[in-house]
């Protein structure tokens, strides 16, 4: 009888069966990367849009917001503005305690030797403090909360120069808005009043003040300041 030729083996050999778990693994190691690496590009694209959107939230806001008014220091040169009250006060001495005004707010006179921080303040503010700012060059704007509504407050805000005004509420003021210069007060209903602007013009950082020019930051806080 004849012998029957040895067939080729068909199994694959020990070393084939290694490589083919090599290759396997690295197909695996392959599509993990590529699957963390997309993750990472959704993850940079995602934060991506994130700050810009939150960039574009800044710009809008940024040219939005209400831009503070713009005056040039006043003369008090004596323009007529109707219903403006003139004091003559010469100056103010530096007294510890509380004073007695003549004008509600007071308008000039003795004052605390440390001046009042320019500002917003949604609290009532000393008025020695506030007084000793009117010598700086200061506004003083008051209002009476309870005259006033927060729509003609933020009405009233737009009219306010960057420096050198003090905003704040004044109870039982007698009239919804005072504004206060050294020597100068005007009693207004209505911030729309175009008086408002009349009186910046003519008394802010004016040069008949005690002291124009000098600072109005770097000393008191008063409790309730925001801006």
């Amino acid at each position: 009888m004849n012998a029957t030729p040895d067939r080729p083996s068909t199994q694959p050999s020990t070393k084939q069966q290694r490589q083919a778990a090599r290759d396997a693994k690295l197909a695996e190691f392959r599509a993990e990367e590529a699957r963390r690496t997309r993750t990472r590009k959704i993850a940079i694209g995602a934060g991506i849009v994130a700050v810009v959107a939150v960039i574009g939230l800044l710009v809008t806001s940024l040219v939005l917001a209400p831009k503070p008014a713009s005056y040039t220091a006043g003369d008090s040169s004596g323009a007529k503005i109707e219903g403006v009250e003139t004091f003559d006060y010469q100056g103010g001495v530096h007294v510890a305690g509380p004073v007695e005004y003549a004008e509600t707010p007071p308008a000039g006179g003795d004052h605390n030797q440390v001046w009042l921080n320019c500002g917003v303040y949604e609290q009532p503010v000393p008025n020695e403090n506030a007084v000793h700012s009117l010598e700086h060059g200061a506004v003083w704007v008051t209002y009476d909360p309870a005259q006033v509504s927060a729509d003609e407050l933020a009405a009233l805000e737009t009219k306010l120069p960057s420096s050198y005004v003090v905003l704040s509420p004044y109870d039982d003021l007698g009239s919804p808005i005072v504004l206060s210069a050294w020597n100068a007060q005007l009693k207004l209903d209505d911030p729309a009043d175009p008086r408002v602007t009349a009186f910046f013009e003519e008394y802010w950082q004016s040069q008949y003040a005690p002291e124009p020019g000098a600072l109005c930051t770097g000393a008191l806080d008063a409790p309730g300041k925001v801006s």
